[in-house]
């Protein structure tokens, strides 16, 4: 009995030794304690926003409430590989919203249960693209141009290496060079790379003050890499001498007429928005900043994006992976066609020739790549007759 006692005791001082240990680590590389760690690592996407602290985005006082119709979608479907009943298509990629709107009417809506037209979902990267239409206003404000260098802003950041030759037109098309590549982990043990820690960590300017290395010059290859995005958002809050939230709230999500109010998660309470992936509103307020794309940079009578930055973002300035067509934090996956694209797939998938908005949020397990062909269905939806 009493070797028993002490191997249990044993255990024990052990497991407090490992969570002292652990808790202290997670301190020094500025991560949520234990639990909200695992907790984080582990939740579905869509219950992601909720585990970490947010900003609120405050809506239009006078919202645009968008008409709606009735459309029947296709009886099938092309999917992975042959046809599947539309539900199924719906069912086995994880969707939680899908909204068709054609000429500013909503003429199909989809909500998986549990989900209503009030829910808050999360974007992720799709947030890169609202990113982008503030530093468009930036540069069509002349308080920003493309040419400056990131460290112009924040000159306590240069390193004496290619990284003080980054721009702002690298981190848009993404061609920085910074070492910090998106290979996202499947599980807890992958935590440890540097987009988990991006993700996840509670001080921003500790993130990119120690992870500032390069792996090209600046301008010489075109890679995915989402620290270049929350750069920019590095940027907009220096320039505007403002919380990134509370100018996008005045400045496009009033402007466009939102209805409900979005969130932005921050770093740490009254901290920096996580300008590359976190951005949370409902399908229909996401739907308006696609409206926004096709009717001109308009939303009723407010002018939110330029022209000449409308043409930015439409226009393809790099290919990413070979193939991927990319500029100004917006895909172009078909001729004409922008979509704004998050982990687990979420969508703004934008069509101006048919005047068609698909808005997508989904919980696809980051295991899997459903991209091509969830978006080769939304192409084949926008191009459906009336």
């Amino acid at each position: 009995m009493r070797r028993l006692f002490r191997i249990l005791r044993n255990i024990v001082i052990g497991f407090i030794v490992l969570v002292l240990l652990l808790s202290g680590f997670l301190k020094y590389v500025h991560y949520p304690n234990i639990l909200a760690t695992i907790k984080l690592g582990l939740a579905p996407a869509s219950k992601t926003p909720d585990l970490m602290p947010a900003h609120m985005v405050n809506p239009a006082t006078k919202p645009i409430i968008l008409p709606s119709g009735k459309e029947e979608m296709p009886s099938q479907v092309m999917w992975q590989g042959g046809l599947v009943p539309w539900q199924k298509f719906l069912d086995d990629s994880y969707t939680n919203a899908f909204l068709v709107i054609r000429n500013g009417v909503i003429t199909y809506q989809y909500y998986k249960p549990g989900v209503t037209a009030q829910t808050r979902l999360p974007s992720y990267s799709v947030a890169k693209t609202m990113t982008s239409i503030v530093i468009g206003q930036l540069i069509d404000q002349g308080l920003i141009k493309e040419s400056d260098k990131f460290v112009d802003f924040f000159p306590q950041w240069k390193t004496g290496t290619a990284f003080d030759q980054v721009t702002i037109q690298s981190l848009l098309d993404m061609e920085s060079g910074i070492g910090v590549k998106d290979n996202y982990p499947s599980g807890i043990s992958g935590w440890g790379v540097a987009i988990a820690q991006m993700y996840a960590t509670t001080d921003m300017n500790w993130f990119v003050g120690n992870n500032r290395k390069m792996l090209e010059a600046p301008d010489t290859k075109p890679d995915y890499r989402s620290v270049n995005t929350q750069l920019l958002g590095l940027i907009i809050k220096k320039v505007t001498g403002e919380r990134v939230s509370d100018y996008f709230s005045k400045h496009v999500w009033q402007p466009i007429g939102a209805q409900y109010p979005a969130t932005w998660n921050v770093d740490h309470v009254g901290g920096m928005e996580k300008t590359f992936c976190c951005f949370n509103a409902t399908a229909v307020d996401y739907a308006k900043v696609g409206l926004a794309i096709i009717n001109g940079g308009y939303s009723g009578a407010n002018k939110i994006i330029s022209s000449a930055w409308l043409k930015r973002m439409e226009t393809p300035a790099v290919t990413l992976d070979g193939k991927y067509k990319y500029g100004a934090q917006v895909w172009h996956p078909y001729p004409g066609i922008s979509t704004a694209d998050g982990l687990h797939g979420q969508y703004i998938f934008v069509n101006p020739t048919t005047r068609t908005v698909i808005v997508k949020l989904s919980d696809v397990p980051t295991t899997l790549d459903l991209t091509d062909p969830t978006e080769a269905v939304m192409y084949k939806v926008s191009q459906l007759k009336q």
